[in-house]
This record gives C-alpha cells, sequence and structure tokens, in this order.
C-alpha cells in the first residue's frame, strides 16, 4: 500500500468517528483529509470522538490561546523546538514550559495545604482507581454558582463515586478563550459542604480552571482537600458528550513534589 492509500485509509476512518454532536475546535480541525499537492503535503486527523461516540476525549489540547490562571494573554508559545533535522540534527526534539495547573488537569492535596505538601502528598500519591471507573455525567442548572441547593436538586445517588458537573462554562466556551473570566461557575463553599457531607463522591470533575468559584477559590478548596479523600479534575471538555454514566479513565504524569499535573481524561461507553 502506498503513502496515498494510507492516508485515504486512515482519513476514512477519521472522518467516520466525526459527529456533529460533538464539534471540532474551532481553527484546529478543518475536517478536510484530502492532499494539498503532493505526498509529502500530509493532514493529520485530529480526533474527538471515537467509534461513532464510544469513546470521547474530555481533555483540552494544549494550544497558545488556552487560557491560563489570572492572565488575559493565554498559554502563549510554550513550545519549541530545542533541537531539529532542519538544523542539522539527526531527529526533533521538542521543549516546553507550562505551569502543573494549566489545561485539563489535577489537583493533589498540598495545593491548598502546606502541611500535606510538605508530608508529600503530591499528585505522583493519587489514587488511580478513583481515577479510572463507572462514572457519572451531569448537567448542572445554568445558575451562577453550585450552592447547596443546585447539589440537592442534581439527587446524585449514593454509592456514585465520580461525577462531573457540566455547567455554563461549556456553553460559554470558556476553556476556548483565551482571557481568564473570573466569572466561571464553580462551587461555593457550602456547595462543597453539602458534597462532602451527603454523597460518596470521591471524584469533582469540572469544566472550567477550578472546581471552587472564583470568589471561593480558597474556601471550596480547602473543604474538598482536607480528607485526601477527594480528587479534583479541572478543565475538562464537555461540549457535545450526552449526560450520563461512563467509564472514565484519568492519567496524570508522575511528577513527584507536585501539588497538580497535567492529565488525559477519556470517557468510554
Amino acid at each position: 500500500m502506498n503513502s496515498l492509500s494510507i492516508f485515504a485509509f486512515f482519513c476514512a476512518i477519521s472522518v467516520a468517528a466525526a459527529s456533529k454532536a460533538y464539534p471540532s475546535v474551532p481553527g484546529l480541525d478543518s475536517g478536510d483529509c484530502s492532499f494539498t499537492g503532493d505526498e509529502t503535503t500530509l493532514v493529520p486527523p485530529r480526533r474527538e470522538v471515537y467509534d461513532d461516540g464510544k469513546i470521547y476525549d474530555i481533555s483540552h489540547r494544549y494550544v497558545p490561546t488556552l487560557p491560563v490562571w489570572d492572565s488575559e494573554e493565554g498559554l502563549g508559545h510554550f513550545l519549541w523546538l530545542a533541537y531539529s533535522i532542519k538544523n542539522g540534527s539527526r531527529a526533533n526534539g521538542s521543549a516546553m514550559q507550562i505551569g502543573a495547573h494549566t489545561g485539563t488537569h489535577v489537583d493533589a492535596p498540598g495545593h491548598f495545604y502546606d502541611n500535606y505538601y510538605d508530608a508529600g502528598f503530591d499528585v505522583d500519591s493519587l489514587d488511580l482507581r478513583l481515577l479510572n471507573g463507572l462514572t457519572l455525567l451531569v448537567d448542572v442548572p445554568r445558575v451562577s454558582n453550585i450552592t447547596a441547593e443546585v447539589m440537592k436538586s442534581l439527587n446524585i445517588p449514593k454509592g456514585v463515586k465520580r461525577v462531573l458537573f457540566r455547567t455554563l462554562n461549556t456553553d460559554r466556551r470558556l476553556m476556548f478563550k483565551k482571557e481568564f473570566d473570573t466569572s466561571y461557575v464553580g462551587f461555593l463553599e457550602d456547595g462543597a459542604k453539602w458534597l462532602v457531607e451527603n454523597t460518596d463522591i470521591k471524584l469533582v470533575g469540572v469544566d472550567y480552571l477550578s472546581a471552587a468559584a472564583y470568589v471561593h477559590s480558597v474556601e471550596s478548596h480547602l473543604v474538598f482537600l482536607e480528607s485526601r479523600e477527594i480528587i479534583l479534575v479541572e478543565g475538562l471538555k464537555l461540549d457535545g458528550v450526552p449526560t450520563g454514566l461512563y467509564s472514565l479513565n484519568c492519567l496524570p504524569l508522575r511528577l513527584v513534589g507536585s501539588e497538580a499535573s497535567p492529565i488525559r481524561c477519556i470517557l468510554k461507553e
């Protein structure tokens, strides 16, 4: 099979996996899988959905316009070729510089508790059994923040350990806007307390850079992380995914000594 045939084969797979309910990221996925001239001009597929919705990638791509906490400039040019074939090297080798809380990421207890940080409760100590398993995706009422009343209204059954909360953040596509927006939806302190005291949830997933609302950034994090039993996964990409039960797979980097890590998350039917 020549290179043109191979490209056409993989392109057909990519197109078949596309879904109108799960749009491509603006500016990054044209949907055009054709050659632009000769066989050396290749267009790689960039997928959001696999196998007609059996697998959803719910992690955000790391691009210069990705929003960063308290910044109007976004991530910027974080990635560069440290050495390259064009400059005479035998291979291409990239380097990057990003914060551990950039994009889709996970928080460890040491994020807001200095004694936990000193004791070594880093991302390498997180329980992979909690980061992987049966998960409920729910739509939060489109109100300003997640309060105790909002949590009550969701009627999340006892026994559910992992919940992904889709909010107005997804509707507003805040993770696709490089300017950090303090009006994002998150947990107020009473909402976090209600979750801790009245549910069995041990993994909280949210669709912006923080599980805690901006006005309760410290207070809500302290509630969630105090017991060291709840894991926060932040900055998830939940647009177009139907609500319901999924198998969640999330894997952070093994960053010893770090209170956070970028994480790749997928949902499987």
